[in-house]
């Protein structure tokens, strides 16, 4: 302890006497020093601390780095072959879905709808005037068919009433004169007589002279009318063939008409026909109508536009190439639908399931996301590649194999970064 003293005859009386000071005794050293013990103490149970910590937070995570962002990569390729005639995005620009990305020469898929067009309808003609042409053949049938039964039934009554004229003239009116040329020549004959035996009589002068020329007359008159009946007899007779030739006429009519009949129902057939027809150039017209609809399909082709919003990348097309059905354009890839691929080894998958937190730390911007496990693949990703292993009996060695898992971010989280799909992160999921 110190004491101030101020110099001077004046302050003389002022001074005080020395005090006497404490000496401090020395403090062990090194781990006897209590305040070690205690620092000691405390940091051990600190570390306890941590560690036990350290135990409970990654004693239910499973971790790995080998993963990425993964995400629906888009490939535009031409649907047609053609000429290009204007690109419309440049690489790593922004689109949006039905934007139009690439344009193709349509003029020669133009023409060809032109085309298709007159096809359809030159078929839509031909279609109409054939359903036109199957009613009217159909009425024309109908109306043969009728006139056909129609002769047919007048034939066959012209056969009815002809037989029954032919049967008439064969019997009765045949055997009438037949009868009277009988009896005309009885008569004649008696008349004859009657002459012959008069003419003696005559010469002796015992009959008159006018009985005689009575009896002459009398057998002139019969002779006569032999004769007329005769006549008769022989116009029956021709009487019954020209009957029997309007018989054999009639039935060669009925004849004639049953091939109408015939011709007619074989006319039927043309109704069908004709109906086939028409239903072939319906069907003709349909098939133009689909070559109409491909044509214009193929022209619609020829606008090359992007299927979802994203962002145009890994362009290989320029202005006036000339490019070939299913030849890639372009990328398109939708940044807002992208996951987390982890591959986690197979000792890793214990205790995994879809629906537990996950937690994705980017390279890029430093900082974690959260997440969930959507799935897990059904093979390991040496199966799912290009040339998996196969392993042959000698040369086996056993290898931890790595299970695709996917990780799905959660959007509030992710909020305004962007995650581009091939970019490297760490996943680690929460297993409890």
């Amino acid at each position: 302890m110190s004491v101030e003293i101020e110099v001077g005859p004046e302050n003389a009386t002022k001074a005080q006497p020395f005090l006497d000071v404490p000496v401090e005794k020395e403090q062990p050293k090194g781990f006897a020093n209590p305040k070690m013990q205690r620092l000691a103490v405390l940091g051990g149970v600190v570390l306890i601390a941590v560690l036990v910590g350290l135990f409970l937070y990654y004693h239910n995570r499973e971790s790995t780095d080998d993963a990425q962002i993964d995400g629906h990569i888009t490939p535009i390729a031409s649907k047609i072959y053609g000429k290009v005639a204007n690109v419309l995005v440049d690489d790593n620009q922004p689109v949006k879905a039905g934007q139009e990305l690439v344009k193709i020469d349509p003029r020669d898929y133009q023409s060809a709808v032109d085309q298709a067009k007159a096809a359809l309808e030159l078929a839509e003609s031909e279609a109409q005037s054939a359903g036109v042409d199957v009613p009217r053949t159909a009425e024309n049938v109908a109306s043969g068919t009728s006139s056909a039964d129609a002769q047919l039934l007048g034939a066959q009554a012209d056969v009815a009433k002809a037989e029954a004229t032919y049967g008439q003239a064969q019997t009765a009116d045949l055997e009438y004169a037949q009868a009277n040329v009988n009896k005309s020549m009885a008569n004649a004959a008696l008349a004859q007589a009657d002459l012959a035996r008069y003419k003696p009589l005559m010469e002796r002068d015992e009959i008159s002279k006018q009985q005689y020329d009575a009896a002459k007359a009398n057998a002139d008159a019969t002779a006569s009318a032999l004769k007329a009946d005769q006549e008769k007899l022989a116009q029956a007779q021709r009487n019954v063939e020209v009957v029997k030739a309007q018989l054999d006429a009639a039935k060669a009519r009925v004849l004639q008409a049953r091939a109408g009949v015939e011709g007619a129902l074989a006319d039927r057939k043309q109704v069908g026909m004709r109906t086939a027809d028409a239903q072939a150039k319906v069907a003709k017209v349909a098939e133009a109508r689909a070559a109409l609809d491909a044509a214009q399909l193929n022209l619609s082709y020829t606008d090359v536009v992007a299927p979802v919003d994203g962002v145009a990348t890994h362009k290989q097309v320029e202005t006036g190439q000339i490019v070939q059905a299913g030849q890639g354009l372009l990328v398109v890839v939708p940044l807002q639908d992208v996951w987390v691929t982890a591959n986690f080894k197979e000792t890793q998958l214990r205790n995994m399931h879809a629906g537990q937190k996950a937690e994705v730390k980017v390279d890029t911007y430093g900082k974690t996301f959260s997440g969930h496990v959507d799935s897990i693949a059904g093979a390991t990703g040496g199966v799912l590649s290009l040339l998996p292993p196969e392993n042959a009996t000698g040369n086996y060695v056993k290898v931890v194999q790595r299970i695709p898992v996917k990780i799905v971010l959660d959007r509030d989280s992710v909020g305004s970064a962007v995650l581009r799909p091939g970019m490297n992160v760490d996943a680690t999921v929460i297993t409890k």
